[in-house]
C-alpha cells in the first residue's frame, strides 16, 4: 500500500488564484510602475542586480536604464519568465500591497483546505515562476488573512524552470521528502509531466471547465483533490 503523502507543492497561477488576477491585476499595475520604480530605485543592491541580469539576459550589458525598462515591458506583455523582471515584478507588487491598491484574490475551497491539510500535518510548500517574493505577498495580503503561516517553504525560478524534471528533484532534495510521497498541484501539463518524471504524485486542477489532457488525474478544486488523493483524518 503506498505511503500517504507527506507533502504538498502547490502551483498558484489557474490552481490557488484565477489567471485573470495576475493577467488583468498584477501584470498592468507592475507594468504601469516600472518606470517610474526604476528611475527612483535603480541605485538599490537588489534592483540594480535585477537590471544587470536583465541586460545579461537580454544579450546586451551596454543598455541604458530606460532601454532595460522597454525590454522588461515587452516581457511582461509576453508572459516571460525570466528571473529579474519577477523579483522587479514582487518589489513593486510589494508597494500595492503595503498601500492596500493591491489585494490578493484565492478560489473559495483553497484556503479551507490549506487549512485542514496543515491540521492533518500535510507540509505545504509553493513552486511558481513568480518571485519568491512576490508569492509570500499574494499569500499574505487576500481576502482570508494571512496564510503565510500554513506555508512552509516557497520556490521560483531559480530553483530551475517548471518544465524541468530536474527542477523538481531539486525541491524534493531541498524539502527532505521522498519524491514518491510529494504531491503537485496544477493547472498546466506540462508542469505535471515534469513533476511526473521526477517521481512526484501529481493532480490536474481545471477550474475553468475547459478540460486537460488526462495524462494527471483531473479535479475541479481541493476538496476533490483531498477526496482522491489524502487521508487528512491521519498525519502525513
Amino acid at each position: 500500500m503506498a505511503e500517504p503523502v507527506a507533502a504538498i507543492v502547490i502551483d498558484i497561477e489557474g490552481t490557488t488564484t484565477p489567471i485573470a488576477f495576475v493577467t488583468e491585476t498584477l501584470f498592468p499595475y507592475a507594468a504601469q510602475a516600472l518606470p517610474d520604480f526604476v528611475r527612483e530605485c535603480a541605485g538599490e543592491v537588489e534592483v540594480a542586480a535585477a537590471l544587470a541580469a536583465a541586460r545579461e539576459l537580454a544579450g546586451d550589458p551596454s543598455l541604458t536604464d530606460e532601454a532595460v525598462v522597454g525590454v522588461l515591458l515587452e516581457w511582461i506583455a509576453a508572459d516571460r519568465k525570466a528571473t529579474p523582471l519577477k523579483t522587479l515584478q514582487g518589489l513593486i507588487w510589494s508597494r500595492g500591497y503595503a498601500d492596500g491598491t493591491l489585494r490578493s484574490q484565492f478560489y473559495d475551497d483553497v484556503a479551507p483546505a490549506l487549512r485542514r491539510w496543515r491540521r492533518a500535518e500535510r507540509r505545504l510548500f509553493v513552486y511558481s515562476s513568480g518571485s519568491v517574493e512576490a508569492q509570500r505577498l499574494l499569500f499574505r495580503h487576500g481576502p482570508p488573512g494571512d496564510l503565510t503561516t500554513l506555508i512552509e517553504g516557497y520556490f521560483d525560478t531559480r530553483v530551475g524552470p517548471k518544465l524541468e524534471r530536474q527542477s523538481y528533484a531539486r525541491i524534493a532534495g531541498a524539502i527532505g521528502v521522498p519524491a514518491s510521497r510529494i504531491l503537485f498541484l496544477s493547472d498546466h501539463d506540462g508542469e505535471l509531466d515534469a513533476a511526473a518524471a521526477a517521481g512526484w504524485r501529481t493532480a490536474s486542477l481545471d477550474r475553468d471547465g475547459i478540460g486537460r489532457s488526462g495524462r494527471h488525474p483531473v479535479h475541479r478544486d481541493f476538496d476533490s483533490v483531498e477526496a482522491a488523493h489524502l487521508d487528512v483524518s491521519a498525519p502525513g
